[in-house]
């Protein structure tokens, strides 16, 4: 991609060398957006700025959203002159988005860095390469920064930054002219840029020189009059010192002026730096280096086919044993890079509060290779001392823990022969010719060997391979400790991280340094995610519950930090990680803020319970009904029970039945809700019924029914009263289930139809009491019973629960054709509602 800013927008994109393809926007609103993100490359330009660069004072309501569709539209855009290249370019990052630009796209980078290295030249007094450099940046000059895209106060800041810096350029040149003797060449140049700059004395000083040197002293003193004229005149101000000191050599008729001050000097040569020996400075070798044999041998594959300019970045979570393997494998490498394998830690030292600079990088690592030890601190001579070192040679350079692709860019190999391995938390995804190697935990038998064969010690260890060498030196330490009795240790959460230390190694200061080093909203929102329930993946909704945001954007640049990992859309929070995240969110976040964010998280999961088509996460909805009574939120605990009622029902989960609703009953107690208090008790009923305690199923459905008539709930006060009735039929009490069944009938029937679960329940009820009924007035119960069963399946069509239809649709089968007795249907009757209760897939 080419990226041209000084003058007129143009964007264009050229495949394989071919030639080159405009993809300029046309959208005025479009380019303001791109040439914000250019005027700020590799910077985050924040979503306020960008819709006051849009809009100035008067935004609309949907500026936001508008932002995010221009956004998308530049996305494509650029994926449509590159392939993936707007995904990879264009990025979101807290509090806004970044545009990635390699230092040779954009033609404004380019003219700084030419006009920097001409002020070095100029300084230098290498006038002819002062002279040339200072050309070619203004040459890429074609005219107002960004003349066809309109501006507000960032692009207005910009455009005079620039144009002071052209201006500065223009003047710095014709100085390295002026020493080179071209005052005849220059006198029309500056002729015409005194006319358009008619108050930049340094430009009117130069034309006075040109024509002195050319023997017009009387056209340079009339230079100078006019100048003065105009600095009075407009602005009451007489010319600078040096200026009049200039005047004053005219009028002397100075001899000096008439030459150059001194010859231009050639650049010295550079300093020859001496081919050093074969120098290894690495890390002693791990002799406890164990596993990871498919990624060595991907490593040393890349590292050995890895073309000119090339690198490798090893990246993954924190203690996932990046710089171990990296160190492992430029080990076993010597005979691939004969002239030298270097290592350099770039993390800030003792006290630093900054990673390692460039300069102080490429410092360190001419002294490892033998060069000379009093360097230049000039950022330029580091960069080139270093790289005519690595020329023709064959070395492998090891950076560990880099910061950013502008810390590491000016430290890698661009020569055949020599390469990188790169180590770091984040993959640098700007860097030309990155080949990525992503680390994540060992495999299952794998981890467990490593810590005498305990799988359970492995996984609480989340197969971290920093936390099983902890692990691993606690057992060597201690011959009395045992993989299982590890395990026990590990098996409290609340002290995991301060059992993972042995000596130096520190699970929890490895992890704590990976979140720190993270920015504020990234830090905020891994605290946040912890609260969700452990071990599931989760999409944005959850996210966003827990964040009360977006999250869209946060997740990708955790995912980036690997600070969670994700899959087809997903995430998920590694294991110690969580555990890190959850004692941050204990130290960091008022406690106000957790209830609330645990609140919308229980909302948020019972809606998605209660509406979805598939059946629920049932270990996830009981974790959190348990998650929502210990944070006291009643009617979350209330709600989130409610959904997993009929799942519970169905796959005849009774502990968890009982442990959720016991929770929910206590919950509606202490908030006051008798409607919910009553549908807890008669479910509990249901379920000490499905165990045959029918004493305590009558308790239950007791309790209910008073709480429901108090609570003037009529669904629940049927349907504790078709509980009480099916207990006496099953004692073969017909004349009181027959009483029971009446007001129950009615109270789910009058004034409006109850739920059709509950009336199907009724229907239910009714059917077995006329199965079981033996008086002499009901000599059709079996045809009762019929239509009882026939009301049940058209219910059970309308719920959609396949299980209680084929329960209706058996029951209709077995229905006996001559009138049995009542002694003879009895016995069926517990086989019949018991099928009503639990799953039943046989569905004809």
């Amino acid at each position: 991609m080419r990226y041209r800013i000084l003058g007129p927008m143009e964007i264009e994109a050229s495949e394989n060398g071919g030639a080159p393809r405009s993809c300029t926007p046309h959208a005025a609103k479009l380019r303001v957006v791109l040439a914000t993100l250019l005027v700020r490359a590799n910077e985050v330009v924040s979503v306020e700025s960008l819709i006051d660069e849009l809009w100035q004072d008067a935004p609309p309501r949907t500026a936001m959203t508008t932002l995010q569709v221009y956004v998308s539209q530049l996305r494509k855009l650029l994926d449509g002159a590159d392939p993936g290249h707007g995904r990879a370019a264009l990025l979101t990052r807290r509090p806004g988005y970044l545009l990635r630009v390699g230092k040779d796209e954009l033609d404004a980078t380019v003219f700084e860095s030419l006009h920097e290295r001409g002020r070095r030249a100029l300084e230098a007094d290498d006038h002819a390469n002062a002279s040339e450099l200072q050309r070619r940046a203004i040459a890429l000059w074609r005219g107002p920064l960004l003349s066809d895209t309109p501006h507000g106060t960032l692009l207005d800041t910009a455009s005079v930054r620039l144009a002071e810096a052209r201006t500065t350029a223009l003047d710095q040149r014709i100085r390295a002219d002026l020493q080179l003797g071209r005052h005849r060449e220059l006198i029309a140049e500056l002729q015409s840029v005194t006319a358009e700059q008619p108050l930049r004395e340094e430009f009117h000083a130069h034309l006075m020189v040109a024509l002195y040197r050319t023997g017009r002293q009387a056209d340079a003193l009339r230079v100078h009059a006019r100048l003065r004229r105009t600095l009075v005149d407009e602005l009451g101000i007489e010319p600078g010192p040096g200026l009049r000191r200039l005047h004053q050599r005219i009028l002397d008729g100075d001899a000096a002026l008439l030459r150059p001050r001194a010859a231009s000097k050639a650049p010295p040569p550079p300093r020859p730096v001496a081919p050093p020996a074969p120098v290894v400075a690495l890390p002693p070798a791990d002799q406890a280096f164990t596993g990871r044999t498919g990624e060595l041998t991907e490593l040393e594959g890349l590292l050995r086919d890895a073309p000119p300019g090339a690198s490798v970045v090893v990246t993954g979570m924190p203690g996932t044993g990046k710089t171990a393997l990296a160190v492992e494998a430029a080990h076993r490498m010597a005979d691939a890079f004969p002239d030298g394998r270097l290592f350099l830690d770039l993390r800030p030292g003792p006290g630093a509060g900054r990673p390692l600079a460039p300069a102080e990088a490429m410092a360190r690592l001419l002294r490892r290779a033998g060069g000379d030890p009093h360097i230049t601190s000039d950022a330029a001579e580091l960069e080139d001392s270093w790289h005519r070192l690595l020329t023709g040679r064959r070395v492998l350079l090891l950076l560990d823990n880099a910061a950013s692709e502008a810390q590491i860019r000016p430290l890698l190999p661009v020569t055949a022969g020599s390469t990188a391995i790169i180590t770091s938390r984040r993959l640098p995804a700007g860097l030309a010719g990155m080949r990525p190697l992503v680390l994540g935990p060992l495999g299952e038998a794998e981890s467990a060997a490593l810590i005498g064969g305990s799988t359970e010690a492995a996984e609480l260890c989340g197969r971290l391979p920093l936390a099983l060498r902890v692990a691993a030196a606690q057992l060597a330490a201690r011959p009395h400790w045992t993989p299982a009795s590890l395990a026990v240790r590990l098996r409290e959460e609340s002290t995991r991280l301060d059992a993972l230390r042995a000596g130096d190694l520190d699970v929890r200061e490895r992890l704590l340094a990976a979140y720190e080093s993270c920015p504020a909203p990234e830090r905020r929102a891994f605290r946040l995610l912890s609260l969700l329930p452990p071990g599931d993946p989760f999409g944005p909704e959850p996210a966003a519950a827990v964040l009360d945001t977006d999250p869209a954007g946060v997740l990708d640049d955790l995912a980036d930090a690997h600070l969670l990992t994700t899959h087809d859309g997903r995430y998920r929070l590694p294991p110690l990680l969580r555990l890190l995240a959850a004692e941050r969110l204990a130290a960091e976040e008022p406690p106000e803020t957790v209830r609330a964010a645990t609140r919308r998280m229980c909302d948020t999961y019972a809606a998605a319970a209660e509406s979805a088509q598939a059946a629920p996460d049932r270990p996830t909805l009981v974790r959190l009904v348990r998650t929502a009574y210990d944070a006291a939120l009643w009617a979350q605990t209330i709600r989130l029970a409610d959904a997993l009622t009929d799942h519970l029902e169905t796959h005849a989960a009774w502990q968890d039945w009982e442990s959720t609703h016991t929770l929910a009953l206590d919950a509606a107690a202490r908030c006051g809700d008798l409607a919910a208090r009553a549908r807890m008790l008669r479910s509990l009923g249901d379920l000490a019924w499905q165990h045959r305690h029918l004493d305590r199923a009558a308790e239950f459905y007791g309790r209910a029914r008073r709480a429901a008539e108090t609570a003037d709930d009529r669904e629940e006060y049927g349907r504790a009263l078709v509980g009480l009735a099916e207990l006496r039929l099953d004692t073969g009490a017909t004349t009181e289930a027959a009483a029971l069944l009446r007001p129950a009938l009615a109270a789910l029937t009058a004034p409006s139809p109850a739920h059709p679960r509950a009336r199907y329940e009724a229907r239910r009820a009714l059917a077995l009491l006329a199965l079981q009924s033996d008086t002499p007035h009901t000599p059709d119960h079996p045809d009762s019973a019929r239509t009882h069963f026939t009301a049940c399946l058209d219910l059970a069509t309308t719920l959609h629960d396949p299980r209680l239809e084929a329960y209706a649709r058996r029951s209709l089968r077995t229905l006996p054709a001559p009138s049995p007795t009542a002694v003879e249907i009895r016995p069926g009757l517990w086989r019949l509602r018991r099928g009503g209760t639990l799953a039943d897939r046989s569905c004809p």
